[in-house]
């Protein structure tokens, strides 16, 4: 049985798709020479590696107070 990192259910989007290609300007470009509508193409390809994580939230700060009965 195969997992996948992110689950089972990945949006697809060409930022982390392994055929899309970045261009200066930020406009993303398909390889495989295919039309993105919508911000994806019918090649997409599931690369891990391209995913970029989503930064944890910031933790509230405490005070010792807080912990003492």
């Amino acid at each position: 049985m195969s997992y996948r990192l992110f689950g089972k259910n990945i949006p697809v989007d060409c930022t982390y798709c392994e055929h899309c290609v970045e261009s200066i300007d930020g406009a993303q470009f398909c390889v495989k020479n295919k039309a993105i509508i919508n911000g994806k193409c019918r090649k997409f390809s599931y690369d891990p590696l391209l995913r970029k994580p989503f930064k944890p939230p910031v933790l509230p700060k405490y005070n010792p107070e807080d912990f003492q009965l």
